[in-house]
């Protein structure tokens, strides 16, 4: 298979065949590559040297997206839905110095715009999706992400007359590659939702062939029957998935995969191809070992970020001799496969691909519960506290009860859990996760 190392070298390879759709309108490989290199001619032409993309799926997004590239301005991938102040932390961090989006946006926003950055630059930057003070933005360039399209497109390919939906923000690197440009690399048609009030009928809209989403939406479009019966692949990632959801997938006689991935390499690093979902193939561009406790360390030149932005301490501790230690642990089966077992960092990722920062979490939690022998865990898909306490359950539940409602409900402590002993701590004081958790999970089969 050939490797594109462009978003320009994709675009061109497929003709006239359509590539990019949203309602009505559709654009074809040749007419979204004629409107990315009219638009890039413009931003040549101006000052701009770091654009702040907020995405809306919209077609004009992606032109802005790619032109962006072709005129060789650092790109800043930005949620629509964030917040106005921590959008304008996130701006003058990144060095922006334009703004793509709605207009009365950009321009409530303009007042933060920065100087900008030196030179033409290769950079496009997506930020990881803890909370606001975890995050940082992730160094990727077009090579990178077209490497991981290439691997994605190996080991799950596509075809030309396929149609994809996706109900993923390209803010996200697994938006942005496996909801477009690993069907783009193949020649499929994307079809980009149309926003999140039509989520309920976007499958009987565009009768797609293949959907990428993540876990909450799939399970969503599976309790309102609402997968199209032109549907043959479906692909979830981005955070914890239930047994019950891939097995609904299945029998409905639709080809579900699993995939495993970070934003430090590019997206997906190991894919699920056969009929276990949980056993993952190792991507090709990808060399995988574990560490004594199991944590999974990833190799891939072609997918590996440049580091994360400002941050040289903070690559130096993950990327260590071209090895990314990431946080989550694994193992091998005997085929080869991988399969993953949770996770060594202090971050939970819910099934909605957001993720709670622990340390912060229980800052907070530490302060409205004024107590300090306790950890927050994932059980089922939802945050649950485990703690060793005198307090009863009614009693916590008052106390936190003003902190959980400043929290997105997915975020929200669902159960209370009693531990009998104190909270197991390491040598130097942090929280044994992996032991706290398998302590839970035992609590709550008691509980239940």
């Amino acid at each position: 298979m050939e490797r594109f190392r462009s978003f320009e070298t994709i675009l061109k390879a497929h003709g006239r065949a359509p590539a990019l759709r949203r309602g009505e309108e559709v654009l074809t490989y040749h007419e979204l590559l004629s409107a990315v290199h009219e638009r890039a001619a413009r931003l040549q032409a101006s000052s701009i040297t770091c654009m702040g993309i907020l995405n809306d799926s919209s077609l004009e997004s992606v032109i802005e997206i790619f032109a962006c590239v072709q005129a060789k301005i650092q790109v800043v991938m930005l949620e629509e839905n964030m917040r106005d102040e921590v959008l304008k932390q996130l701006i003058r961090y990144g060095d922006i110095d334009g703004l793509y989006g709605p207009s009365v946006r950009c321009h409530a926003l303009s007042s933060v715009l920065s100087e900008g950055v030196k030179g033409p630059s290769d950079r496009i930057l997506f930020f990881t999706s803890g909370t606001t003070s975890a995050s940082k933005a992730v160094v990727l360039t077009q090579e990178s992400l077209c490497a991981s399209a290439f691997n994605g497109s190996l080991e799950l390919p596509l075809k030309q007359n396929d149609t994809l939906l996706s109900f993923l923000p390209l803010s996200h690197v697994y938006g942005f590659v496996c909801g477009l440009l690993w069907p783009l690399y193949d020649g499929a048609c994307v079809c980009l939702m149309q926003g999140r009030r039509h989520i309920a009928d976007d499958c009987g809209y565009y009768h797609p062939s293949a959907l990428t989403a993540v876990p909450s939406i799939m399970a969503f479009l599976l309790k309102h029957d609402l997968l199209n019966p032109e549907l043959k692949t479906v692909l979830i990632g981005s955070g914890s998935c239930p047994d019950e959801v891939l097995a609904a997938v299945k029998e409905k006689g639709i080809h579900v995969s699993y995939g495993y991935g970070l934003t430090e390499v590019s997206s997906g690093a190991a894919i699920s191809t056969g009929g276990n979902p949980r056993a993952m193939t190792v991507c090709h561009d990808f060399k995988i070992c574990f560490d004594s406790d199991h944590e999974i360390l990833l190799y891939s030149p072609p997918c590996m970020m440049q580091g994360y932005y400002k941050h040289p301490e903070d690559t130096e501790e993950v990327l260590q001799d071209g090895w990314l230690h990431t946080g989550d642990l694994g193992f091998l089966d005997e085929e080869g496969k991988l399969h993953l077992i949770g996770r060594k960092k202090d971050i939970l990722v819910l099934e909605d691909g957001t993720k709670i920062f622990l340390p912060e979490y229980e800052a907070e939690l530490e302060e409205a519960l004024g107590e300090k022998d306790f950890a927050l865990v994932l059980i089922d898909e939802h945050p649950m506290l485990y703690i060793h306490t005198t307090l009863q359950e009614d009693e916590i539940k008052q106390k936190i009860s003003a902190l959980m409602r400043t929290k997105p409900i997915s975020h929200r402590i669902s159960a209370i859990l009693s531990a009998e002993q104190e909270i197991p701590l390491g040598a130097s004081g942090k929280k044994i996760r992996w032991q706290i958790q398998k302590e839970a999970e035992q609590c709550w089969k008691e509980k239940k």
